[in-house]
């Protein structure tokens, strides 16, 4: 659960998607990562972009948001 020293560019806009389906569905970070399966804090480094989330944490993310991985990298690959 490493933080990079620099953030990535992509790991940034995913993290801002993540937070804007986050909010839309009036979730706090907390609601999200009981849906998702995973420590709060972890899904507050992957919304600022201080990690690259993984396949596994992509998929456990958009189960959480109800939506597809595909339907979360379409939105990532539209705003990229």
């Amino acid at each position: 659960m490493s933080r990079r020293k620099k953030r990535q560019p992509d790991a940034e806009l995913f993290g801002q998607i993540v937070r804007t389906h986050r909010e839309a569905r009036g979730w706090t970070q907390e609601q999200l990562a009981e849906r998702a399966e995973m420590n709060a804090s972890y899904l507050g480094f992957v919304e600022r972009g201080d990690n690259v989330p993984t396949l596994t944490i992509i998929i456990q993310l958009a189960e959480g948001l109800e939506l597809s991985p595909a339907d979360l990298l379409r939105d990532f690959m539209k705003r990229r």
